[in-house]
């Protein structure tokens, strides 16, 4: 569909692919105007040919958020993190705790986590 799209410039026919590729300081201003005019045809061909969607994951944040998500307090919490039994579902950086929720629960079921 873009390969068809051409710019139409006094003599000269430029097909939007090359324009494209083109650094903006280069462009005159009928050449910008036109981009910016039809970037609604752009931008429809390029959610077309995106991946497709990943699921929403749900996720949870700290040390309080794996207590809500295995509904049990903060020093539990702390252990079940300790104890390594869900650390594919935690991402850690520094002192922030990223908690992938349903990897969560699936790990716990499989480590039979109430043994902590």
């Amino acid at each position: 569909m873009l390969n068809l799209i051409v710019f139409y410039m006094g003599k000269n026919i430029i097909s939007i692919e090359k324009l494209l590729q083109k650094p903006v300081c280069m462009m005159t201003g009928e050449e910008l105007a036109f981009l910016i005019n039809n970037i609604g045809l752009l931008t429809d061909r390029k959610v077309s040919e995106g991946k497709t969607p990943t699921p929403n994951r749900r996720l949870a944040y700290g040390i309080k958020g794996i207590a809500d998500t295995f509904g049990c307090s903060i020093p539990t919490a702390n252990r079940i993190k300790k104890s390594g039994a869900i650390d594919n579902a935690i991402s850690q950086v520094g002192r922030k705790i990223v908690l992938d929720v349903d990897l969560a629960l699936e790990l716990a079921a499989d480590n039979n986590i109430n043994k902590v």
